[in-house]
């Protein structure tokens, strides 16, 4: 249950009844709302240790989607950072695509994913790529209308799709976080340990400053970043919701190093009435303002996060959290909620 899923979540709020199609489903995993729900799977969900290895399936991927039949709905949304949008549907159907992200590994993130690939996955990349980059392009004409997440998206729709779109920000459920009085001294960090999130950016600039730091989630790096982690750093794999949210409010700052395409753990931050440090690109530019919920640092280097570390403890006096509050709340559900509704109006 992560932002895409949450996501689904709201849109099977916003049409009930509607059915969902996927192509792997782990029930054990999924929330009451999606649980109820009437769930389709590709013949993808059959093939051997498919929750698990899913990505491995990406190839079979499009002729998955293509054999699904929806030839019975009038409306069919794809929530898409896959190949989702690749579904036929039928000539009078409106199809809304709802686009996290064109796939990164196809497109600007390519290189980066190949050099971190084992080297037989290396190998075949070049071959399999070149030809899904051509069916990601022509699935693409298949949708009628493109909501992208943030403004960044939009752009790499425009580039990597030749489409354009409009901005549906995700929802977020900013009403869950209060803030509090009791704030401590200790900076926060949430997320995967992988390494597009940069975890082993926060770990090498606070390996130097020797502030104190939680950082919160699972992943490959863990083993790696304790391991060259020292003591002002703690980790924990999980926290509890309620714990999580306590560590939000208490929280000196939040520090967010990725590039993410639009990134609700800040928006979570602010809600909870703490300010933002984060690398200065990608979806933090629709949610952040600069001098008044958080602060940017330009370059994704140890120097870079430092500096942006100093000049926050210098501003810190002058940081309002209603003014954080007030931004969380333009990215409550009600607002997703009214922009999709008006998307599939025809």
């Amino acid at each position: 249950m992560r932002g895409g899923e949450r996501v689904i979540e709201r849109l099977l709020n916003l049409f009930p009844g509607a059915d969902l199609f996927t192509h792997v489903y782990d029930e054990s995993r999924m929330s009451k709302v999606i649980r109820e729900t009437n769930v389709t799977t590709s013949w993808i969900n059959g093939l051997p240790l498919s929750r698990k290895l899913y990505q491995y399936y990406l190839p079979l991927m499009p002729m998955a989607l293509e054999h699904l039949d929806l030839t019975g709905y009038d409306l069919v949304i794809s929530s898409e950072s896959g190949p989702a949008k690749g579904v036929i549907t039928s000539p009078h159907a409106l199809h809304l695509c709802y686009c996290h992200s064109p796939m990164r590994y196809l497109w600007d993130h390519y290189h980066q994913y190949r050099r971190e690939a084992n080297p037989l996955a290396r190998a075949a990349m070049p071959f399999i790529y070149h030809r899904m980059r051509q069916w990601d392009m022509a699935s693409s004409a298949r949708v009628d209308k493109i909501a992208a997440n943030s403004f960044f998206v939009r752009d790499r729709v425009r580039k990597c799709w030749r489409r354009e779109a409009d901005v549906i920000h995700p929802p977020v459920e900013t009403s869950l976080f209060t803030p509090t009085e009791d704030v401590g001294s200790s900076y926060l960090w949430v997320g995967q340990m992988v390494p597009y999130k940069r975890p082993d950016l926060a770990v090498e600039a606070f390996n130097q400053t020797g502030l104190p730091l939680l950082m919160v989630g699972e992943g490959g790096m863990l083993k790696k970043l304790k391991s060259i982690a020292k003591p002002n750093i703690r980790f924990v794999p999980r926290l509890e919701f309620d714990k999580l949210r306590k560590a939000y409010a208490q929280a000196r700052a939040l520090v967010f190093t990725a590039e993410e395409d639009f990134g609700i753990v800040p928006v979570e931050a602010m809600a909870a009435g703490r300010p933002v440090v984060a690398y200065g690109r990608g979806g933090v530019l629709d949610s952040i303002v600069p001098g008044e919920t958080g602060l940017f640092f330009e370059r994704q280097e140890p120097e870079s996060l430092i500096d942006a570390l100093e000049r926050l403890e210098d501003w810190l006096t002058h940081f309002d959290s209603r003014k954080a509050v007030q931004r969380a709340n333009l990215f409550a559900p009600e607002r997703f909620d009214e922009k999709i509704l008006s998307a599939v109006r025809v």
